[in-house]
């Protein structure tokens, strides 16, 4: 781990994700100060010993760095140019780790940089285990000034930190992550119901999987039927882990990209397709490895 001194820190969206990242810099030494819209996530927040400002501009005047978790592009940049970007101090390094649009990404940096300050984009991946563990994947795009001195915060709450290059790439490798591991889980969930239709055990079919050639994190980690993996959320009745909703979130950021660059990408689009409606229904709020639920539910 690189070695730093402490950092003031404002840490603005304590959720879920948010809230277990910033104590994880707490226990790294550096001075943490949060602000959230949600009163539970204030409330959370308070209890965990994070003294939590009445403002967005409250919480950055006077930090060193500014991270930002929030649910999607537009507001982040809505936050910068409401509040954030005027009330910082003149360099600060903004470090935005919501899950973007690219081009909100290189949006979010200009704004940044014309504002005189510094921005790294830094999507996580990990889910609320790594977030509590220290355990996410940091996938960064902004200068090598800017990762260098950001990077001794993102170990203290992560443990593989990839620069990816300039502005925006942090996205964009985010969102094709995110496309292989969505046509992935799908894979892996049709197997195991045409395995089922076909008579194999479960564990049977898991064996060989998982130690052939079409192992993958899908199967080995996130396992969409009870029992082979038994801390997989198949095992707790789907609980995310990561919701359906945010895999269908990601997707639709995938297939935008997708759109833009002119890509031939038919499985990604499929999966955008399938997740969406997974998320229409009662797979908003249950793990992405619950899409076997809607599979085994349809009829060949």
């Amino acid at each position: 781990m690189t070695a730093s001194a402490s950092k003031k820190v404002a840490f603005l969206g304590l959720g879920h994700m948010g809230l277990p990242m910033a104590l994880n810099l707490v226990k790294a030494g550096h001075d943490v100060h949060g602000f959230d819209l949600m009163p539970a996530a204030v409330d959370a927040a308070r209890d965990a010993g994070i003294p939590v400002a009445d403002s967005g501009a409250d919480a950055v005047a006077g930090a060193d760095v500014v991270i930002t978790m929030f649910p999607a592009g537009r507001h982040v940049i809505a936050a910068y140019q409401d509040e954030l970007l005027a009330a910082a101090a003149p360099g600060t390094l903004f470090i935005e780790s919501s899950t973007i649009a690219v081009d909100e990404a290189r949006t979010a940096h200009e704004l940044a940089l014309a504002a005189g300050h510094r921005n790294i984009d830094a999507p996580v991946s990990g889910g609320v285990v790594g977030a509590e563990n220290g355990t996410l994947a940091f996938m960064v795009g902004g200068s090598d000034a800017d990762f260098a001195d950001a990077l001794p915060l993102l170990e203290a709450m992560g443990k593989r930190i990839v620069h990816c290059g300039g502005p925006g790439l942090g996205q964009a490798a985010k969102v094709c992550n995110n496309m292989v591991l969505a046509v992935s889980q799908i894979a892996v969930a049709e197997a195991f119901v045409l395995g089922e239709r076909l008579g194999l055990e479960h564990q049977a079919l898991f064996d060989v999987v998982s130690q052939a050639s079409g192992q993958c994190w899908s199967i080995t980690t996130n396992c969409p039927v009870p029992g082979p993996v038994p801390t997989s959320p198949a095992n707790r009745d789907y609980q995310p882990g990561f919701a359906g909703a945010l895999m269908a979130k990601d997707l639709g950021l995938a297939l935008q990209a997708i759109e833009q660059t002119s890509t031939d990408a038919r499985m990604g689009r499929l999966a955008q397709q399938i997740y969406a409606a997974f998320a229409a229904g009662d797979g908003a709020a249950r793990d992405f490895s619950g899409i076997i639920t809607d599979i085994r539910a349809t009829d060949s």
